[in-house]
């Protein structure tokens, strides 16, 4: 009965999704992002329209539930309705404090752009390492990855810990920590990921930011040196105030 009603759903989900779709913005945004997923061409208010009435179904349902339900909107193969599985995950704290590593690397299988790979790291892997589900060696784990995605996820990860609107209160060790492990990656996917946590943490802590440009100084892509510099300067990574 359950496996019906979680298949159902996601049926229901993938259904409204194509519903929504935007075929000038399905063709902008892969090129934007380009995916093995089946990007549709979905905005977010539209995904956030349609996961609001699924998240109240769940409210109160187990914690297997939820999980299942946002692994069957995971094969869908839909870019737009893993982008809501993440959401739906994240929005239940309880379900995301009950995750250990294997769990959350399960449902981060299959993340090949930045965007699927961000929206997993802010709602599922970082709150989960915030709230102890993953701990510190599974992060630093990630990073050595051969994987680009899953070496951005470390990195996105930190941005849960210091973003306030998001739970986090603020973690300087962890989140330099990270930032050192993958300060020399020239990947690109990284490079701008790196560049996102260091800003993240400016409103943390400026200071220990601008002492880790200084102790890496040239060693950091040059994007990172002006995208940082920038936030510290104007509070903007465009460097206009």
């Amino acid at each position: 009965m359950v496996a019906r009603a979680v298949r159902a759903r996601a049926d229901e989900v993938l259904g409204a999704l194509r519903a929504a779709s935007d075929p000038e913005r399905r063709e902008v945004t892969r090129g934007y992002f380009p995916s093995r997923l089946d990007i549709l061409g979905v905005s977010a208010p539209e995904m956030r329209r349609i996961l609001r009435p699924l998240a109240r179904a769940l409210r109160s349902a187990p914690t297997s539930e939820v999980l299942a339900t946002a692994r069957a909107l995971l094969d869908t193969g839909a870019h737009e309705a893993r982008q809501i599985a993440f959401e739906l995950v994240g929005g239940r704290r309880d379900v995301v404090a009950g995750l250990d590593a294997e769990a959350v690397e399960a449902l981060g299988e299959g993340n090949d752009n930045w965007a699927s790979v961000d929206g997993f790291s802010v709602y599922v892997a970082g709150p989960a390492w915030r709230e102890g589900a993953v701990r510190d060696r599974d992060v630093m784990r990630w990073g050595r990855s051969a994987d680009r995605w899953w070496r951005r996820t470390a990195l996105v990860s930190t941005v849960a810990l210091n973003m306030r609107s998001r739970g986090g209160s603020g973690d300087v060790p962890r989140t330099l920590r990270v930032c050192r492990a993958l300060a020399p990656d020239a990947d690109p996917m990284v490079a701008k990921a790196l560049s996102w946590a260091l800003r993240a943490l400016v409103g943390v802590d400026a200071g220990a930011v601008r002492a880790f440009l200084a102790e890496h100084g040239d060693g950091l892509p040059a994007l990172v040196r002006r995208e940082v510099g920038n936030k510290l300067a104007t509070g903007r990574k465009s460097g206009r105030a």
